[in-house]
């Protein structure tokens, strides 16, 4: 999962989420990160996710991008990038995952070992009889 904090502009402090790839970045309305700052475009650039590779940020062609102050039309991001499309400014996370309830597996390991506890004395107790 991706977090894209917007840091200028309108809609600075807010942020989003992302799961699904690739998501459109621009103007237009059916832009997944909607940015209607001076000099974005209506496609202005495109996330995807490529695996075993990372993150690919790509603009549109004639859009300007920055990434992390230098001029680029792709990049691989990593964690804490900080990404200009036009006047805007917003910064790449990973955010973080929630974590799977553990609860049940560790009620069955702790039963598993006192059933081989219980076992072993009765293995014990019918070797010593």
């Amino acid at each position: 999962m991706v977090q894209l904090a917007i840091l200028t502009g309108e809609k600075a402090g807010q942020s989003r989420t992302f799961c699904h790839f690739p998501f459109q970045i621009g103007r237009a309305a059916g832009a997944h990160l909607p940015l209607e700052d001076h000099g974005v475009w209506n496609q202005h650039a495109c996330l995807r996710f490529l695996p075993g590779e990372g993150f690919l940020l790509e603009a549109y062609p004639g859009a300007l991008m920055l990434v992390n102050g230098e001029r680029t039309e792709k990049s691989r991001l990593r964690n804490g990038d900080t990404i200009e499309f036009g006047s805007a400014k917003v910064r790449f996370w990973l955010s973080s995952l929630p974590q799977r309830d553990l609860r049940p597996r560790e009620a069955l390991t702790w039963l598993a070992l006192a059933l081989l506890l219980v076992l072993q004395i009765a293995l014990v107790y019918r070797l010593l009889s």
